[in-house]
């Protein structure tokens, strides 16, 4: 691997772009790698798991179950409308899914790589005119709907396609995030840079798992994402996904003015700064930056280790939430490295002139983004 010069060792402070290019190409780990860290990562890793099986499973339900429905009273209940559920749900002893939702809607809207691609393609507007003829013929009220506002059955089905293409996503990201669990319990994960790697192999290993989707409407199964549209899981959804919630996310009703006069939302969708390594943790409770919801989903299912960790620190519990949200961004700061790493153009140890000047391109333009992101939590804790 490269050595990073002298002057571009990180001394404190924020580091530079120029820092984090260096440390990229070096194949050096973007957080700190110190115990604490490591307690940090992977125990809310192991909560995000937990929780994300919840979200893979409710989304692909909502995909699969409640589609083209209108309005889906039910959606967020996984089929099971006992009075017990019923009631829980409306006392929110239950997981967010607003939050899972969020995410959605973020990489709905920005709308990067692959299935972005597809959904705009020739071959889905076919899909969807088929399903639409199959459900209208049974259905009255899409019947009466979609003449007078013709795209918004096609609409409902991009939604429902992205919905349960994250729900994919997640599946695999979950299963992911409780094996490194189990891998650092065993001791055969035991710092930050295994975490990265563990982590990046995990992607490499999905990397070209197909991502499809079928619907069955009046009897018929029909495909919305079908095998011959080529869809993998890297390139297609981790990526955007990336792009979408890790860095561009939504303007937060509260951080920032929407009125257009103030010009504090960038009417260019690629600037947008939104996301999960740029979010301040302020406990607002909102799905938006910072996922407050997600932060009190975490906290229902946070190790008993991590906890502990967290009592020892200033306020104890009574700023739990912030303390899982700056422990969220460590983590998301660990996968984005490994994502990074992952999809490298060429291997970092090429000697081909070409080769590194690519890769020098590649970490360039990711530094420049990061430098501005959270990356005041990379540090270990004074």
């Amino acid at each position: 691997m490269p050595i990073i010069p002298a002057e571009l060792v990180h001394s404190g402070g924020m580091p530079t772009a120029a820092e984090l290019e260096a440390k990229l190409l070096a194949g050096q780990t973007l957080l700190a790698d110190t115990r604490e860290h490591l307690i940090e990562v992977v125990d809310v890793l192991k909560s995000y798991g937990e929780v994300l099986d919840a979200y893979s499973t409710n989304l692909i339900f909502q995909a699969e179950h409640q589609f083209l429905v209108p309005v889906p009273l039910f959606k967020y209940l996984d089929g099971e409308k006992s009075p017990a559920k019923i009631w829980r749900h409306l006392n929110h002893d239950r997981i967010n899914f607003e939050y899972a939702e969020y995410c959605m809607k973020a990489m709905l809207w920005h709308g990067t790589g692959g299935l972005d691609a597809y959904l705009d393609s020739a071959a889905f507007a076919e899909n969807c005119a088929v399903i639409i003829r199959r459900k209208t013929r049974r259905d009255p009220l899409l019947a009466l709907l979609h003449p007078l506002f013709s795209g918004f059955l096609i609409e409902m089905i991009r939604t429902a396609a992205t919905t349960h293409a994250l729900g994919q996503f997640w599946r695999v990201m979950s299963d992911l995030f409780l094996d490194l669990a189990r891998a650092e319990a065993d001791g055969s994960v035991a710092s930050i840079e295994a975490v990265v790697e563990f982590i990046k192999d995990g992607l490499v290993a999905a990397a070209a798992n197909p991502i499809t989707y079928g619907v069955e409407v009046a009897g018929e199964n029909l495909w919305v994402l079908p095998p011959e549209a080529g869809l993998t899981f890297l390139v297609d959804v981790a990526v955007p996904y990336v792009e979408a919630v890790f860095l561009r996310g939504l303007p937060f009703l509260g951080t920032v003015s929407f009125n257009a006069q103030a010009q504090q939302i960038s009417p260019d969708q690629a600037k947008f700064a939104y996301g999960a390594l740029f979010a301040d943790p302020l406990p607002t409770m909102g799905a938006g930056i910072p996922p407050s919801l997600l932060m009190q989903d975490m906290f229902r299912h946070l190790p008993q280790r991590l906890d502990g960790l967290y009592r020892k620190r200033t306020r104890g519990e009574g700023d739990v939430r912030v303390k899982i949200c700056m422990s969220f961004q460590k983590s998301m700061f660990c996968v984005t490295n490994a994502a990074i790493r992952g999809t490298f153009p060429h291997p970092l140890n090429s000697p081909e002139p070409a080769a590194r000047e690519a890769n020098r391109a590649y970490a360039a333009a990711w530094a420049a983004r990061l430098a501005a992101a959270r990356t005041d939590c990379l540090d270990p804790l004074p």
